[in-house]
């Protein structure tokens, strides 16, 4: 079972090790692997107040962060520790976020050649434009009633 918690400022470097190893392989394979442009990225747009650890007894296995922006709600970061992904503890925090955003868009990033492509197109976001480096996606904000 998993669970959600507070970020605070203190969390950075813990939650920076979870960035790297949750993108490591994906960057490696497109030749862009550098620890320290992870440092700025995660850096540039950290609110802890934005952001929820991942918990599974009590460990940190994730995290997330959504920020509302103009137009929508932008899911910056969610990212699973390698050895707890495939279980179904994303899937079902992204679906919670949704819940949570009932009726509001959702827009995110993913990097090219990254699993998180199929992840994402998987729990209905749509892509929507593409640079370089990433693939961008909506999520419409319809959230069947269960």
């Amino acid at each position: 079972m998993w669970s959600l918690a507070a970020t605070v400022e203190a969390d950075f470097e813990d939650l920076l090790a979870i960035r790297i190893a949750a993108m490591r392989e994906s960057l490696e394979r497109l030749g862009r692997f550098d620890p320290e442009r992870a440092r700025q990225r995660l850096r540039a747009n950290f609110n802890p107040a934005a952001t929820q650890k991942i918990l599974v007894d009590n460990a940190v296995v994730g995290f997330y962060a959504i920020n509302e922006t103009e137009l929508a709600y932008s899911l910056d970061h969610l990212y699973i520790l390698p050895s707890w992904q495939g279980q179904g503890i994303g899937g079902a925090v992204l679906t919670q976020i949704k819940q949570t955003y009932r009726g509001k868009e959702i827009a995110l990033c993913a990097l090219r050649g990254s699993d998180a492509n199929r992840f994402y197109q998987v729990h209905g976001f749509t892509q929507c434009s593409e640079s370089e480096w990433d693939i961008e996606y909506v999520f419409d904000g319809y959230v069947p009633v269960v």
